[in-house]
């Protein structure tokens, strides 16, 4: 059914709300990196309360807890002449039903679009010296080794660093990467952010960055303070994207110990419950699952084949024996999490093959010259979800 919804959002200023105009752009991205604008508006008054106009959507099919991004600019109007007082647009996401019910703001000021004008008074630092003092304040950034500072040469979580990182994840140059931290679940969910929504995985990242926390649909990622400030080495083990990513989200999981290293406690599978409530939290639909503590046999690999061949997802639990590069052999029961690029086939030599993504990688990782029953000794099944829009 197509429905046509009235959208806000709110700035915070001290500048009076008459001498500030906006443009508000309300989009999301498809898997194909198209833009799919429902609000499109330029240089628009304010309210007198900071908040934007009520303004109308494209009449859309989505439903309500489709994510979106905002986009604002900010505008200053002068007697002479209007000035743009946004040095890049800000961006923020919100689902829909936030947008429509006037949600889609933060009591925290510098989460929301900013424009600050300073009331105080500069003054000379002596009668003698034509010396003005100006002291700015911003917050500390919220990600930072602790063995390698802001300034250090090796630092993970350094500005131009991330930013070149999040756009090869953008233009899917390259994939989530846990390296040796047990962090296989949330590189697959973050896997498949990449890949359906490549906006909503980049102002995650880029959120997680600025204010040290996000939210994917109802999925809030808050790592602790001693996930933000990793111990240890990291630099070369695994991207500062990564770290802020996946470990923030496996943090977010744990109450009582802090995911602050490689070596963490928490080490272990991520569970099929947890990694479940992410992709429903985020706005995946579940609709099969077979995986368990029990191989799920042949009758597993048909029912998930069938699943794939319809353009589902299929995020599957295995031993990592199953792959190339591990180093076990005899292990056989589940470690590691893996997603389906393709169904399960069979050569005429009756080895096995499936393209997957494991490690950073998207290929076929099944070890060479094994049959099916090499194949399911190690397979315990997977959930399967559409594809979020």
């Amino acid at each position: 059914m197509m429905s046509v919804y009235h959208v806000s959002t709110r700035i915070s200023s001290n500048v009076p709300a008459s001498e500030i105009l906006y443009d508000l752009c309300i989009y999301r991205m498809d898997s194909e990196k198209r833009k799919h604008s429902i609000v499109d508006v330029k240089q628009q008054a304010l309210l007198t309360n900071y908040e934007t106009q009520s303004h109308a959507t494209e009449n859309i099919s989505e439903p309500i807890s489709t994510i979106y991004i905002m986009e604002v600019m900010l505008y200053r109007k002068t007697m002479l002449k209007t000035l743009c007082v946004s040095p890049q647009p800000f961006t923020k996401m919100y689902t829909l039903e936030e947008f429509a019910s006037g949600k889609a703001w933060s009591s925290i000021k510098r989460e929301n679009p900013c424009y600050f004008q300073s009331t105080g008074m500069t003054k000379l630092e002596s009668k003698g010296d034509n010396i003005a003092v100006i002291n700015i304040s911003r917050p500390e950034r919220p990600f930072i080794a602790k063995d390698y500072p802001i300034g250090s040469s090796q630092d993970p979580f350094e500005k131009t660093l991330i930013e070149q990182q999040i756009t090869r994840r953008f233009n899917q140059v390259d994939y989530p990467n846990q390296f040796n931290a047990s962090l296989c679940g949330p590189a697959a969910f973050f896997y498949c952010l990449q890949k359906d929504r490549p906006d909503v995985y980049t102002q995650a990242a880029q959120e997680l960055w600025r204010i040290g926390k996000t939210k994917i649909g109802q999925l809030e990622i808050t790592p602790s303070d001693g996930c933000r400030h990793p111990t240890g080495h990291l630099y070369g083990d695994i991207s500062g994207l990564d770290w802020m990513t996946l470990a923030g989200l496996r943090d977010s999981e744990n109450k009582v110990l802090s995911f602050d290293n490689l070596d963490s406690p928490l080490a272990g599978i991520t569970l099929w419950g947890t990694l479940t409530e992410w992709f429903e939290k985020a706005g995946y639909e579940k609709v099969f699952s077979n995986v368990g503590i029990t191989q799920a046999r042949i009758q597993g690999v048909n029912e998930l084949n069938e699943y794939i061949q319809k353009g589902y997802k299929v995020v599957s639990l295995i031993n990592d024996s199953l792959l190339k590069g591990s180093s076990s052999e005899r292990t056989t029961y589940p470690t590691h999490w893996i997603v389906w690029d393709g169904p399960v086939t069979q050569a005429t030599d009756r080895t096995v093959h499936l393209k997957l993504f494991s490690w950073g990688y998207m290929s076929d990782q099944i070890k060479p010259g094994n049959d099916i029953f090499f194949f399911i000794k190690r397979f315990f099944g997977g959930v399967v979800f559409k594809p979020l829009k």
